[in-house]
């Protein structure tokens, strides 16, 4: 890597597709940053520019570059998916209960939130699907409420953002309450 060299802007994001290309996982601004040469801000710029051209480029891809938080990643449309798997050998069974499925939307809402708080919503025990939506990266601990028994925080991670196909949590469709109204 040169560094005494000035890139030009499709320099850079040729650069910041190879990086993203090669990580297979997400890739922190902080990090693009430090590998091009330019601050956070640019990187989180130059990615939603390349994201922007991408799509606009009026050819039909198989990929899309997807922005999560202070992150981003090229990933595979999800229309593709049952090709990919085919592909690679993979088999399907990695599908959430409809109990973590619940879990996982009462986490999203309204993070962070506790177990009792989850159970409560759900009227169920929660212990299950909250160790297994741990282990699969969907949610995570964020700390402990500062009350008597000090219990745990959940919220969602980026993992949950990539599966999900967001860029932030804010990004999550309207509750639908029982009335069918929006929240």
């Amino acid at each position: 890597m040169d560094e005494e060299k000035i890139l030009t802007l499709e320099e850079k994001k040729r650069i910041l597709e190879a990086v993203l290309f090669a990580a297979g996982h997400p890739v922190t601004y902080s990090k693009l940053s430090e590998v091009i040469g330019i601050s956070e801000k640019e990187a989180a710029d130059l990615a939603a520019e390349y994201a922007a051209e991408y799509e606009a480029c009026g050819l039909p891809r198989g990929i899309q570059l997807l922005q999560l938080g202070n992150a981003c990643q090229i990933v595979t449309k999800e229309v593709f998916a049952p090709y990919v798997k085919a592909a690679l050998g993979v088999r399907d069974g990695g599908n959430l209960s409809k109990a973590s499925l619940e879990t996982l939307a009462v986490i999203a809402y309204n993070q962070p939130v506790t177990r009792a708080y989850i159970d409560q919503v759900r009227g169920v025990d929660s212990a299950y699907s909250i160790g297994v939506l741990t282990d699969r990266e969907l949610i995570t601990e964020m700390g402990r409420m500062d009350v008597p028994g000090r219990p745990r925080l959940y919220g969602t991670t980026e993992v949950f953002l990539r599966v999900f196909g967001l860029s932030d949590i804010s990004e999550l469709p309207p509750l639908a309450l029982a009335g069918g109204e929006g929240v």
